[in-house]
């Protein structure tokens, strides 16, 4: 058989509320059987007790008919064996969750098979668990076919010893889990820890073994900046549904806002609340949102961006908290396509560069601002090195940290040295291309700096000490200007555009002042950096590299 999982046309059919999923049912026998088990189950919290197939719309029923129509009788493999699906809060996410991994239990013929929904939290545990429950309670016949054990949150086919467990991840762990069919609720959570990738594994191990297993991802947007496997899945699944990737035991079923609406915030208009809630009338309420969204504008641009993230699933990329540095409203509109640090070399007539922070506790920032041949704009490009130590003392930013390395903007080292050394080779680099004006550097942060940059044969004459505070505010104040005319621009780096968004603005008299107490444990030291050299910038060096013109009389 053929078919694929690429949905090149879902912004067209997203805005006409048409389906996501591109395939029909590869097998529509089991995908019937699959719906006739799902319509029948009752849902308690709603008055009557109604069953799902009177109350199910389209999207839903599409979504369980193509995971029970992925597998093939004749051969017991499941062709389709992942599926993403993104989708807003309230979107009865849970009741479908519970549906599907019920009408799983049901049809499944493996004695003593498993079947597991993991969730992030104890919470989320309970929240999954209770449909399922319910379901069961509700209806006679599954009464008398499944037993129900609330304190262990398991469910139990009475005859085929076949079962359904429901795991919080921070209280139990996944090892040694043998499920042929997993569920991951609220995989933007999982985004947060750590070590999720490794337990995403162990959970879904079983899959190894069993042909008719199957993955469910069920996920709104983050309530900041996607990260960790959360990132990781969403960028895969954008790309298969893009036809970039070519994976077709992978379904993508992305409810989010096409480009052009973002960038027209046509995500603010009622009326087109339905693009990313495909439930809007039954379990969403419109009145709902539009009371949300006015009480998060009151409370400021971070409330904001949390409700649009989970309401109307518009993807948070710079966090803007209400004591933001004033750059950061600019900082998207200034970005220009990726270019490294060779290009920016290629591209200057000179370059300045900014060193931050360096601490065990700390991410060491460089920067490099140059000034365009051409157009004279400046141009700013960023890196950090952690330690490893980093990683364990801010665990909650551990998965993100690991993002930034695997742009290539983030270099985590083993052996402490390695970070300087690195910085003082980008530092020579530049400085053998003649670009090199100023290095501006934290005077009382040195540590092994002034060492590393002396091995490289930097020049003692090319570092200077920047003051820091207060007396930052000019650099600050020209880096704000720059960015909202267009002067200054940069390559899209996530992890400066994190470093800007943690940013936050501390009144000192009649000045400001960003310092790291004010950002909190979120690291800032590469935004740091770039103020450094948008300092030694502002004065206008002239161009390192001196121009010959040969005349002829």
């Amino acid at each position: 058989m053929e078919w694929t999982t690429a949905c090149r046309d879902w912004e067209r059919r997203v805005v006409a509320g048409e389906s996501l999923i591109p395939c029909a049912p590869l097998f529509p026998e089991q995908a019937e059987a699959g719906l006739k088990v799902f319509r029948e189950l009752r849902v308690v919290d709603i008055p009557g007790a109604p069953k799902v197939g009177e109350i199910s719309r389209p999207f839903a029923l599409d979504f369980v008919a193509s995971i029970f129509g992925a597998y093939d009788p004749d051969t017991g493999r499941r062709l389709i064996r992942e599926w993403f699906f993104l989708v807003a809060k309230k979107n009865w996410k849970s009741g479908i969750a519970a549906g599907v991994m019920m009408t799983a239990l049901v049809l499944n013929w493996r004695q003593s098979g498993e079947f597991g929904i993991l969730a992030p939290t104890i919470e989320a545990a309970n929240n999954a668990f209770r449909p399922a429950r319910d379901m069961v309670r509700a209806d006679e016949e599954l009464s008398d076919l499944m037993h129900v054990q609330e304190h262990i949150r398991t469910i139990t086919h009475r005859t085929s010893g076949a079962t359904l467990q429901v795991v919080a991840a921070d209280s139990e762990a996944v090892a040694g889990k043998k499920w042929t069919g997993t569920l991951v609720d609220e995989l933007w959570l999982f985004g947060k820890r750590p070590n999720a990738d490794r337990m995403l594994l162990e959970a879904t191990g079983g899959m190894a073994s069993r042909p008719e297993g199957f993955v469910i991802y069920l996920s709104t947007h983050s309530d900041e900046a996607p990260a960790g496997v959360f990132k990781q899945k969403l960028q895969y699944a954008r790309g298969v549904r893009d036809g970039r990737i070519n994976d077709p035991e992978f379904m993508p079923i992305l409810y989010e806002f096409p480009p052009r609406m973002l960038a027209e915030k046509a995500y603010m208009e009622p009326k087109n609340w339905y693009v990313t809630n495909p439930n809007l009338g039954a379990s969403v309420d419109e009145r709902f949102i539009s009371r949300k969204l006015k009480e998060a504008e009151e409370g400021g641009q971070e409330n904001l961006q949390t409700v649009l993230a989970k309401h109307l699933n518009v993807e948070i990329g710079l966090s803007l908290a209400s004591n933001r540095w004033a750059g950061a409203d600019y900082w998207e509109q200034a970005e220009v396509p990726r270019f490294t640090l060779a290009q920016l070399i290629d591209f200057c007539e000179v370059i300045t560069v900014g060193i931050d922070g360096g601490g065990l506790d700390d991410l060491l920032g460089f920067n490099a601002t140059g000034r365009c041949k051409e157009t004279r704009e400046w141009l700013t490009w960023g890196h950090a090195w952690a330690h490893p130590s980093v990683l364990e003392r801010r665990k909650s930013e551990a998965a993100r940290f690991r993002d930034f390395a695997n742009d290539g903007d983030l270099t985590i080292v083993e052996r402490i040295g390695d970070d300087v050394e690195e910085l003082a080779a980008l530092v020579a680099q530049i400085h053998a291309a003649q670009r090199l004006d100023k290095v501006g550097v934290d005077p009382h942060g040195l540590g092994g700096i002034l060492d590393a940059l002396a091995a490289a044969k930097v020049p003692a004459d090319k570092i200077v000490g920047i003051s820091q505070g207060w007396k930052m505010v000019g650099s600050i104040k020209t880096a704000e200007r720059r960015l909202a005319e267009g002067g200054l621009k940069h390559g899209p780096q996530a992890l400066m555009t994190w470093c800007v968004g943690n940013a936050k603005v501390e009144p000192k008299g009649n000045a400001v002042a960003i310092t790291k107490q004010a950002a909190g444990f979120a690291k800032i030291d590469p935004l740091m950096a770039m103020f450094n050299a948008v300092e030694l910038m502002s004065l206008n060096p002239a161009a390192a590299e001196k121009q010959y013109v040969v005349g002829f009389v």
